[in-house]
């Protein structure tokens, strides 16, 4: 019984993972649109966030992602409990490090600084835009994209996104094939291939992620992308 709701634990995990996994997708389609020229990037930028806020399916998702969010991290602190439950008797020789990476071993205190990321990141953007008191662009949206520039600006919250996208990425190496597994998904004739798939995916997702504040705050430096006035 309790081997069968461990699987459950680690389906649930593997589930709201993927779907995790497609979020992050169209998360970093929608903010590479801060590349755009200053004035293009302001408003097609704000026209996308107030899209998404207005439509009701889109409200749905968003629901669907925050309990999937709050599931994921839940489990996975359960499992990580059985686990140091189960691994408490200590052996003369723990060879588990020749045979793992050390980033599968800490995917727990990968996904702590995830979560605390994930909890700042919240507060500076979603919490700011639905209940703070924003300008308006001459679109007339909320002006969520100078909020951003503003952040971006600044070095230490750079270096903050950099670090937090860096720990996701490990995490995603090894959470994505992982999840596959988990569902039975996974078969020695197309592994070697599912595993460079999720390398690509890694790379793609947070280099994206990465470069997008890293270009801004050089951006800043230069005195561009200046803020379109409203």
């Amino acid at each position: 019984m309790r081997s069968q709701t461990t699987l459950a634990r680690k389906s649930v995990m593997a589930l709201t993972g993927l779907f995790l996994c497609v979020f992050l997708v169209t998360h970093l389609l929608g903010n590479l649109q801060l590349l755009l020229p200053a004035e293009k990037a302001q408003l097609q930028f704000n026209w996308y966030a107030t899209l998404l806020s207005n439509i009701i399916f889109v409200k749905m998702i968003a629901w669907l992602l925050f309990i999937s969010i709050v599931a994921h991290v839940i489990y996975a602190l359960i499992l990580t409990l059985r686990n140091k439950q189960a691994h408490h008797t200590q052996y003369a020789y723990d060879t588990r490090k020749n045979v793992s990476r050390w980033y599968s071993r800490n995917m727990g205190f990968l996904g702590t600084m995830i979560l605390v990321f994930l909890i700042i990141h919240l507060k500076d953007f979603w919490y700011v835009y639905n209940y703070g008191n924003l300008p308006v662009d001459p679109q007339g949206h909320k002006d969520l994209y100078t909020i951003v520039i503003s952040a971006f600006s600044q070095w230490w919250y750079v270096v903050l996104h950099v670090i937090a996208f860096m720990a996701l990425g490990y995490h995603l190496l090894h959470g994505f094939v992982s999840a596959f597994r988990t569902l039975g998904v996974y078969h020695h004739r197309y592994g070697a291939w599912l595993y460079y798939l999720g390398i690509g995916y890694t790379v793609v997702i947070t280099m994206g992620f990465i470069c997008i504040p890293i270009y801004l705050f050089l951006a800043s430096l230069q005195g561009q992308p200046p803020v379109a006035s409203s």
